[in-house]
């Protein structure tokens, strides 16, 4: 499969896409079977200043101290998106996604914790269950970004975000499509430095 072939599954969750396809569009915009308004945006998160990381999260590196090691060196960016890597993200997130019966956490944040592979959990268990899975399967950590958002309904929510050079994307819970991060219908609040696993940023504001 050509790596346009995928990144078209990406964009619009079918790699047939011909009967959608306006004579209006660009040559990309028909390829990857989405709107000139989506490809204006940029593929990849912005990163900004620093920011203190989510204090779930913190209790998470004590509990699970592999999952924030520190990798010795630092090296490469973002991954090549293949085929076979595409069907690695795609088994991961669909495995999770129905693996863990989703339950709420009704007591806010004083309560919360992040687990691998609960069998009840919350958004915070799906991201990490995600990034554990991938990670053990030779995904780079620097690539597996957990990211916290705003929902359109005031909620704040984590997802799972991968670096390609393609653009990053975005693995999450309350869908079942891999999506481009800039099709993410969220507000980014940070997300964690690719440098460092226990460092956090802001996510600049997307402009287009």
């Amino acid at each position: 499969m050509r790596r346009v072939s995928i990144l078209a599954a990406i964009a619009a969750g079918t790699i047939t896409m011909v009967s959608q396809m306006t004579a209006g569009q660009s040559a990309d915009e028909r390829l990857l079977g989405i709107p000139a308004s989506a490809m204006s945006a940029p593929p990849h998160l912005k990163l900004d200043g620093p920011a203190l990381p989510p204090f779930a999260y913190t209790v998470f590196c004590l509990r699970y101290q592999d999952e924030c090691r520190t990798r010795p060196l630092f090296r490469g960016g973002p991954v090549l998106l293949t085929e076979a890597r595409w069907a690695s993200l795609k088994d991961v997130n669909q495995t999770v996604n129905r693996a863990i019966v989703p339950e709420p956490n009704e007591f806010g944040l004083a309560t919360e914790t992040w687990l691998i592979d609960p069998e009840r959990g919350d958004c915070n268990d799906y991201a990490v269950s995600k990034r554990h899975r991938l990670m053990k399967g030779g995904w780079p950590a620097r690539t597996l970004l957990l990211g916290e958002v705003v929902t359109v309904w005031g909620k704040h929510h984590l997802v799972l975000v991968v670096l390609t050079r393609s653009g990053d994307l975005v693995l999450d819970n309350l869908t079942p499509q891999i999506r481009p991060w800039s099709r993410a219908p969220y507000r980014w609040v940070r997300i964690q430095s690719p440098a460092n696993p226990r460092y956090w940023n802001t996510v600049a504001p997307r402009s287009v």
